[in-house]
Formats: structure tokens, C-alpha cells, sequence
């Protein structure tokens, strides 16, 4: 893959785009400012993982050494000029979709930054940055198609599974964070109360997701799949409540994630758009 494409991590990037098309689903919206407001957060999301591998360089050269940074391919004074250009790109594409679109992103823009620069080897501050801006993707897409309620709805629950894969990273790049002086939950807390309260963080999402078909706001559809999403986060809790090394920790992130996937196709299975498709069809 182009280590500058690569350096965006474009799967997580496409996870905050997919955040947009839920909303625009959730809202019934074929509005042309969705394509733009999904290239904001496509673009912005690429530069805040560029700008956190400039200032991560030596964590990932012991995490991470095959990333574009430490293995060379992208120089560290590049990737910087790059994130730059990029965070100013999405900035200006959210001031043309409206003044509040614009405030979210460039907010957004500069406490990834700020993150990245020092909130990240700081004890759940940093944990609790990335789950907030996970959240405020869905508040950003609710902005533009006009379901800020609903949004801050599926942003709560984005920041609980955020605040669960986020504690897991931690525990899974506890030997470089220690390296280099992070002071993250698993280094000052220990393993064992990482894994504990990561699997707090995936029961309460998982245990009070169905709320959002009995407030009207997914029909019947959302919950034979959320079922699936929320036997992959019980699987995922239990594995890290039995064992807290680094790889467990590093298949238990991957388990989070595809419970996330499947959370995002129950959010679309149950939106208003697809329901009156299907019952269309019938």
C-alpha cells in the first residue's frame, strides 16, 4: 500500500465515514452535503492518525515498526507537512457545509493535535479524547442531515465501545507506551484493572443497546443483528476478565471492532431508509 495512503489508516478512516452514511439513513437524507461532510471526516480522520504516528515515532518503532514512519518509507518532517495539509482541507470543507459543521471540525482538528502532541500517555484522559471524538463523528453527520437528538444518542454508544477498545489498545502497547514514559491505565493501574474496566465499558454498551428500539428510534429490524454485535462484546469481556497479556488484549481489540462493524449494520438494518425499502419490497 502508498505509505501515504497507509499512514491514514483508511479502515478506521471509512469506519468515521460510515458514521455519516448512518445518520443519513437514520434521517432519510440524500442531501448532496453527505458526500462532503463523509469527505470531511474521511480526510480528518486520516490526518489525526498521520499527526499521532508524527508524534508516536519511537512507540511505534517498538509497537508498530512496519508503519510508514518508523519503517522509513515516509519521512517524520513529511508526515507532519502532510497531516497539516490535510486537517486544514477538512477545516474548510466544514466551514462550507455551515458555521457549526465548521466549529465541530475545526475543534475536532485541534484537540487531535493536542492529543496526539499530549493528552495520549496521560492516565484515561487520552482514552476519553479519542471515545469523545468517535461520538462526535455521529453529532457531526446528525448536524449536517439534521438529527442532532438521535445522534447524540449514537454517539453515547460510540464512546462506550471506543472507551472499550481504546483501554484494550493500552493493555496491548503497554512495553512501548512504558518505553517511553506514557502513563497510561495499564501502566500505572495494572493489567488486571485495565481488563476489568474495559469490560464494564462493552456490558453497558451491550446490555443497554436494545433502549434504542424501545425509544422509537430503530424499528424491529436493529435487533436481531445487534444480537450478533452484542454476543461478539460478551465474548470479548469475558476474554479479557480471564486473561490480561498482550495477546489477548491484541485479539480482543480485534474482537471489539468487528463488534463495532456489526453495531454499525444493526444502526442501518433498523434506520428508517432501509425499514421502508424492505417493507416496499413486501
Amino acid at each position: 500500500m502508498n505509505p501515504y495512503l497507509e499512514i491514514l489508516r483508511p479502515v478506521n478512516a471509512l469506519m468515521a465515514v460510515i458514521t455519516i452514511i448512518l445518520m443519513a439513513l437514520i434521517a432519510g437524507s440524500s442531501d448532496p452535503s453527505v458526500i462532503v461532510a463523509s469527505a470531511v471526516v474521511f480526510i480528518a480522520t486520516g490526518a489525526g492518525n498521520a499527526v499521532n504516528d508524527y508524534f508516536d515515532h519511537e512507540i511505534d518503532a517498538v509497537n508498530r515498526p512496519s508503519r510508514p514512519i518508523p519503517s522509513g518509507r515516509i519521512s517524520r518532517r513529511a508526515a507532519g507537512i502532510y497531516s497539516a495539509a490535510l486537517f486544514f482541507t477538512a477545516s474548510l470543507l466544514g466551514l462550507y457545509l455551515g458555521t457549526i459543521p465548521g466549529l465541530i471540525v475545526v475543534s475536532s482538528s485541534l484537540l487531535m493535535v493536542y492529543y496526539a502532541w499530549s493528552l495520549k500517555k496521560k492516565c484515561l484522559v487520552g482514552n476519553v479524547t479519542i471515545s469523545f471524538l468517535t461520538g462526535l463523528s455521529f453529532v457531526f453527520g446528525g448536524v449536517v442531515v439534521g438529527e442532532v437528538a438521535t445522534s447524540i444518542y449514537l454517539g453515547f454508544y460510540a464512546f462506550l465501545m471506543t472507551m472499550a477498545r481504546e483501554i484494550v489498545k493500552d493493555m496491548e502497547d503497554v512495553r512501548g507506551d512504558r518505553l517511553n514514559g506514557a502513563s497510561t491505565l495499564p501502566i500505572k493501574y495494572g493489567m488486571r484493572v485495565s481488563g476489568i474496566l474495559a469490560a464494564v465499558f462493552m456490558f453497558s454498551a451491550s446490555l443497554t443497546s436494545p433502549v434504542l428500539y424501545f425509544m422509537g428510534i430503530f424499528s424491529a429490524l436493529y435487533l436481531p443483528v445487534l444480537m450478533a454485535a452484542i454476543a461478539v462484546f460478551l465474548r470479548a469481556a469475558l476474554m479479557i476478565l480471564r486473561e490480561q497479556d498482550v495477546e489477548t488484549a491484541s485479539r480482543v481489540s480485534r474482537l471489539i471492532k468487528t463488534g463495532m462493524a456489526v453495531t454499525f449494520m444493526a444502526f442501518a438494518a433498523g434506520s428508517r431508509t432501509l425499514t421502508g425499502i424492505l417493507m416496499g419490497l413486501i
